[in-house]
């Protein structure tokens, strides 16, 4: 269920795919372990790893729309997804190169200007990577009150004024796609600029971090009407479609650090004796692996069979716009749930220097807060809640989309607006294929929630209360959670023992969240009484658990280790 370096092999359809995985992973362990912390701890720029890209044309053929590259160019979520995994794997600096050139490219791609998609084409062909200059120092993410102007002269031309914060590979992007405002009118627009002209002010980098993210500013640098990538309403649709597009890559590069994670852990703590006894003869040791593997094993089917509906959406069918934010906010903050459970094993040795552990724990901890905080993700996800309960729409069944495609629509993805029309397929069927014990606990505990919406349902003071619709939003994202872990379940036909132990952590989270609830001070005496029930125990089944130890978890001691 996991990846595995020295055991890759994919049933992807496509030999050129295959290979840029396989160099990718050769890079990384020829380079080492040691080298690549020593460039993480003294903030080395990867510019080998730059002419790595460039040599063999990576950027160019995973990022290139097919109509503007080679044979073998295409944007291929399922792909892509692969290299995000791998590149976090190895390094989530390395991966940030990558998830920012996906972001600056995402307003070029979304244009109608075709001069500069060929371009882009071009450059991307000489390996060049892009940024993306959204957000702003006083500002943040509100783009609303974005400062970056862009100045009329009398002969139709542009001079762009202001500055621009955390901003990646703002230090050597050849395009970084920048979002303002054209002064006087206020109208959104996006216009390309070039870290390297005379007008472009690299301020600093703003974090101590082997990747650069910028502050930058621009002095009155010249902008063409033919530069322009998009005004008006189509500016601010692009800002947003444009994260859609980047932020589920942050849901892989956890998948990534977790699963490098996960081995480091297990084989220091199968080869520790303490007491007379490997570390992993400890019970509670034992309770802190299979928890970890079980999130992770989770975190990966509920990522996968996202990407089926991502590369599956059309105008008709948005459904990804609830499965996308999920797969940034819920499987990021999993993974740091996957990371705590491992260090409470590895312990010390976390720190050490040389170890790939130590990275992983600072690594974890930043993308839960990209492209936008759980509170950001929520906000948007619970929009989708009554129509996924209470009015579900007909859909034709979503395959595994592993096909060789390109995912044209990320480029159409129309007005960002609507959230509230979006429809679903019907839950209940993909949480009755299975019988299963946990799991039959947990459709109780989701037939409890529905009836907490329909009867119990939020007062109006309750609503206004962020905290109090964070902890409902978990959990209606427990119930999509487990609805696609599901659905991607019976698709790989998964162990069912080790589905029904997934389900055991899940009967405890949703009991855990239940519990929030009803300790709020707004609680009403219905919605408390409701939560009671949806706090339940797993069913406990030892020749279960003793059996997904053995065959899945344990399974992993010495199954990788990275080149030294």
């Amino acid at each position: 269920m996991l990846f595995n370096p020295k055991k890759y092999a994919s049933d992807y359809p496509c030999e050129r795919s295959k290979e840029i995985m396989r160099k990718t992973i050769d890079f990384f362990e020829r380079k080492g372990k040691r080298r690549i912390k020593e460039d993480d701890q003294w903030c080395v720029w990867y510019d080998d790893f730059i002419q790595f890209l460039k040599d063999n044309k990576i950027f160019a053929t995973l990022l290139t729309p097919s109509k503007y590259g080679d044979a073998d160019c295409r944007w291929d979520t399922w792909r892509n997804c692969e290299f995000n995994e791998i590149l976090a794997f190895y390094s989530l600096s390395y991966w940030y190169a990558w998830q920012v050139s996906i972001l600056g490219l995402g307003p070029i791609w979304m244009s109608r200007n075709e001069e500069i998609k060929k371009k882009t084409a071009r450059h991307l062909q000489y390996g060049r990577i892009f940024g993306f200059g959204l957000s702003e120092r006083e500002h943040g993410a509100d783009i609303y009150s974005t400062d970056m102007l862009l100045k009329p002269q009398a002969d139709g031309t542009y001079l762009a004024e202001g500055d621009k914060y955390y901003i990646g590979n703002a230090n050597q992007a050849v395009i970084v796609s920048t979002f303002g405002k054209i002064a006087g009118t206020g109208e959104y627009v996006f216009f390309p600029v070039d870290s390297h002209h005379e007008k472009f002010e690299l301020v600093r980098n703003v974090v101590a971090s082997q990747m650069y993210v910028a502050q930058y500013n621009l002095h009155d640098y010249p902008i063409r009407e033919s530069e322009i990538l998009e005004r008006g309403q189509e500016a601010w649709d692009a800002s947003l479609n444009t994260v859609n597009v980047g932020k589920f890559n942050l849901g892989w590069a956890t998948i990534g650090i977790c699963t490098h994670s996960f081995y480091e852990a297990i084989n220091h703590a199968s080869h520790r004796i303490l007491y007379g006894k490997a570390v992993t003869e400890f019970s509670q040791v034992k309770q802190l692996f299979v928890d970890a593997y079980t999130r992770l094993v989770a975190m990966r089917l509920f990522a996968l069979r996202a990407i089926d509906y991502f590369r599956s959406a059309s105008a008709e069918d948005r459904r990804y716009l609830l499965y996308n934010p999920m797969v940034k906010m819920k499987v990021t903050m999993q993974g740091e749930e996957v990371i705590n459970l491992l260090w409470d094993v590895i312990a010390a040795k976390g720190f050490e220097k040389d170890t790939y552990f130590e990275m992983a724990t600072r690594h974890i901890r930043a993308l839960p807060k990209l492209e936008g905080t759980a509170h950001v993700n929520m906000a948007l996800i619970v929009k989708f809640m009554a129509n996924y309960f209470f009015n579900p729409g007909e859909y034709p069944e979503i395959p595994r989309r592993n096909d060789v495609a390109d995912d044209t629509f990320f480029w159409e993805q129309g007005p960002a607006k609507g959230l509230g029309k979006i429809r679903f397929h019907d839950y209940r069927p993909a949480y009755d294929a299975y019988d299963l014990p946990n799991l039959g606990i947990y459709r109780e505990q989701v037939r409890t929630l529905k009836t907490f919406l329909a009867t119990a349902t939020p007062t109006p003071e309750q609503q206004k209360d962020i905290d109090f619709l964070l902890i409902l939003g978990e959990l209606f994202t427990c119930v999509v959670y487990g609805q696609l872990i599901l659905e991607n379940a019976k698709i790989l036909n998964v162990d069912k023992d080790l589905l029904d132990q997934i389900f055991d952590v899940m009967v405890r989270d949703f009991s855990k969240y239940a519990l929030q609830i009803y300790h709020k001070p707004s609680s009403t005496e219905k919605q408390m009484d409701l939560c009671m029930k949806m706090i339940r125990k797993p069913a406990v089944d030892e020749g279960r658990y003793e059996r997904v130890l053995k065959n899945h978890v344990y399974a992993l001691k010495d199954a990788y280790e990275m080149n030294p």
